[in-house]
This record gives structure tokens, sequence and C-alpha cells, in this order.
């Protein structure tokens, strides 16, 4: 078993003894067992959150990091030196005057080296940084970054077919349920009807090692290749009226320019986004941002790209090393609590189940705790608590850390009392794995220019300039 760089997370002191200062350095295996960030609004989760998925790529594990702000494309923003003329584009404005712009560049720069400084980061580290990792900037349905086919799973045969049929078919049948949810169908997989007769279609055409595209599958409503499906002739599980409607409902789908974006691009295939590069080995830092879309596609986009995750998951052999790391800032509204169940939710409360076990570690970043499945709190080894403004904000925190057995040794009513004082950019840390002692946290400067949410001009100014950077159109 190879032994994994620590992650360096900043200045630090013991809450219970705040003279006793230091650095925090967590082991990467630490993560497996998960980690929330937790903070209101300017108590810098996104900062924390940049500073986790810096650390992983530093310590060559791969990143994929889900964006639904714009603050994560951030990372694409790595200079290798402390120049302002480095920084100062990003942050000064054109109707700025040239000596405003100087000033501000100068400053930036002077702050963003003394802050890495203080963490020991030089400019030969920032060159290393760079120089090992391969950014990937996803944006489904936009050519901001690259494109990304939603329905590859459904419409390309997948090498999952060959060697696990199950993860296969969950990643199958989120795709038809996202094709369902966009005609406005029920896209249960247990009680629809329309669902089972496309999956069966479909897995039918993978059988016979061919892709399942959407027009192919419209043929196959009108002149089924099967007579029956379970112990029902194929009439009187879907009439022929009703098969007739659903092939026109996908033929319209199928014929709408906007849908064309969400079928072309990278194919959704989690295990080849993580994979090193072959020529030159460097670590994946995979964005996948849908800023740009509505609430409600953002929704279904990663309802089923953490369904392909969860399937790429259970193909993994069993570790107790970091093997990838999955960062998820602003996760409000996608584990939310009982009742409500989004597509999301589902795999997501899976994935801090199970992901474990097979190395991948998932952190989840909301400004309220009540924004969380308990399950996902219960799951959580790591936590990472900013300030948080509420009394019933800091009482579930509380409450979290005492059923998982994580806060015994410690005065409820004080820490909660310590959260509601913390100043921006502290967190208290509780990590499972380090016995009873908990942290005061200030997190690094970030290597990645902070400079806020991007816009799609931005990103794709952001991914040219890098591709430019290592000689690639």
């Amino acid at each position: 078993m190879t032994t994994q760089r620590p992650f360096a997370l900043g200045s630090a002191r013991l809450i219970d003894k705040p003279r006793v200062r230091g650095e925090l350095a967590i082991p990467p295996s630490h993560f497996v067992t998960h980690g929330v960030v937790l903070g209101m609004t300017g108590s810098g989760k996104t900062g924390l959150v940049t500073v986790l998925a810096e650390e992983a790529l530093r310590s060559g594990i791969p990143t994929l990091a889900i964006d639904v702000k714009g603050d994560l494309p951030n990372l694409l923003l790595a200079p290798t030196t402390f120049q302002s003329a480095d920084v100062g584009t990003w942050f000064t404005t054109d109707d700025e005057t040239e000596s405003e712009r100087t000033r501000e560049a100068c400053a930036i720069a002077t702050a963003r080296e003394s802050g890495l400084a203080s963490a020991h980061i030089d400019v030969g580290a920032l060159e290393r940084y760079r120089a090992g990792i391969t950014p990937r900037l996803l944006t489904p349905g936009s050519e901001a970054g690259e494109p990304l086919h939603l329905l590859s799973s459904l419409e390309l045969r997948s090498p999952l077919w060959d060697i696990d049929v199950e993860a296969a078919r969950a990643s199958l049948g989120a795709a038809v349920s996202l094709v369902l949810r966009l005609l406005g169908r029920d896209p249960d997989a247990a009680k629809s009807r329309e669902h089972v007769l496309l999956c069966i279609l479909a897995e039918r055409r993978f059988a016979a090692h061919g892709d399942a595209a959407l027009g192919e599958l419209i043929a196959d409503l009108l002149e089924p290749p099967i007579t029956q499906v379970g112990a029902l002739e194929l009439d009187d599980f879907l009439s022929a009226t009703e098969r007739r409607q659903l092939a026109a409902a996908l033929n319209a789908l199928l014929a709408s320019p906007a849908f064309a974006s969400w079928r072309t691009g990278a194919r959704l295939d989690i295990g080849e986004w993580l994979r090193p590069r072959d020529e030159d080995g460097r670590t994946p830092c995979v964005i996948v941002s849908v800023a740009h879309l509505s609430d409600e596609e953002r929704m279904l986009v990663l309802g089923v790209l953490f369904e392909e995750l969860l399937a790429w998951v259970r193909t993994l052999s069993g570790t107790s090393n970091l093997r990838a790391m999955v960062l998820f800032d602003e996760v409000y509204g996608f584990i939310p609590p009982h009742p409500k169940n989004p597509p999301t939710k589902r795999p997501l409360v899976a994935l801090m189940k199970q992901a474990r076990a097979f190395g991948v570690g998932v952190v989840l970043a909301t400004q309220n705790p009540m924004d969380l499945d308990y399950r996902a709190l219960g799951n959580a080894g790591l936590w990472c608590i900013g300030r948080l403004q509420t009394d019933a904000d800091r009482e579930r925190v509380v409450d979290g850390l005492a059923k998982g057995g994580q806060g015994a040794a410690f005065d409820s009513t004080s820490l909660a009392q310590t959260i509601g004082r913390l100043a921006p950019r502290w967190f208290v840390v509780r990590d499972a794995h380090a016995g009873e002692t908990m942290t005061l946290l200030q997190p690094r400067q970030t290597i990645s220019l902070m400079r806020g949410p991007m816009t799609r001009r931005e990103m794709a100014r952001a991914r040219a300039e890098w591709r430019q950077a290592e000689g690639r159109s």
C-alpha cells in the first residue's frame, strides 16, 4: 500500500487549547469516509472546497468537481508566478484607468504571494502543481466548455455491458428516466411501462453489440422486434396506440434544436474522465458546470451524472486508500430531507453509503445543514463547520455530531456558541479518525485565482488559455 501525501489545509489551533497552534494536515484516507462543509454565505465554503480540490490534485488523486454557481471553474486559473500581469486581467475591469488596474493587480498578486508563502507554496510548487494536472471543463448543453452527451448510456453501447451488466443497466435506466422526464412522462424505473419497454428495446440492441440511438428505438416502437414483455403479450403490456404516441413524442424531442446539444460532445464515462493521462500521467481535474442551466435542467443532468458515477464506483475493487475525490459545492436542493426525492437524491445517498468501500470520497458543501438528508450527515466522517447564524442550524450540527458519537467530549452549548462566533474563513473541523479532538481551521490561500462566479464567456476564455499553454488548439 503506497503512502499518500497528507492534505495541507491551512493554519489551525485546538478548539479547547487555542494557544496551541500549528498546521492541519489530514491523510487522504480520512476522506474516504466522506465530508461535509457547512457555513452561511461569506463563510469561505467555496474557498475551502477549492483548497480540498487543489490538495487532492497535488497528491495525484483524480478529482471530479460539480459546479452549480460558476465558482469551481476558477480551478482553471492557476498562474505559475506571482507577477501582477498573470493575475490582473482576471480581476480588473475595462472602465478602470491604467493606473487603477496596475495598482489593483499588484495588490492582488502581493496578497496571493504572501498567503501562499505562509503555506510553504513557492513558484516551484506552483509550477509542479500546474505541470501535474490536466483540467477538463464539461458544460452540458453549452459550448462554453466541452459539451456532454447526456444520453450516451442509452444511445452508445458501453463497455460496462461486457464487465458489469448490473452497473450498465443502472446507467441505462438513468438515461431513460431523463428522456421520459423531458417528455413529461413517468420516469419511475419500477412502475413506468414506457420505461420498462424502452430499456428492454435498448438492451436488446446492446446484447447484439449495437447502439440504441433514439431514432432506432422509435423504429422499434413502431415495428416491435419482440412480442412479449414478462408474462404479458406486448399489446397487453403497452398497446399499439400507446407505442405510437410514445414514438411521436420521442420524435418531437429528437427533432428539437434545443435537445440536439444534449446529444453531442464527450461521452458520459466517469472511468475515462478520471483516468490519468496516458502520455504523461497527469492527474485529471474534471469540472462539470451546470451554472448556465435552469433549476429543473440541473436536476435532470446531475441525476444522470450521479447515477453514472455510482455505476462506475460499483465496478471498482475495494481499497482503504483514496483513489478519487468528488466535490459538490452548493448542494442545496439536490439531497434534501424526506419526503423530497429529486433524481439526484438516490444516487447521492447511495454514494455516501457505499463509495467509501471503493476508495471514492465525496465532500458536500452547503449553507444550511437543513439542506441535507440525515443520511448524508450521518455518513460523513469529516465535518468542516463555518459560521452558522441561526440557532436551529447550530443545533442541527451539534446534534448530528453527538448522534454520530463525534462530539461527546465537548459541551454542546459551548460548541454552538463557538460556531456562532466564527469569523469568515474559519471552520471548526471534526475528523472522526482523529479521536475526540476538534480543531479551528483557517484554510490556506488558494493556488487558483478566486475571482467569483465565471460567465460562459469567461469559462471559454480560461479553457482556451489553458489549452494554448499546453500547445493544444
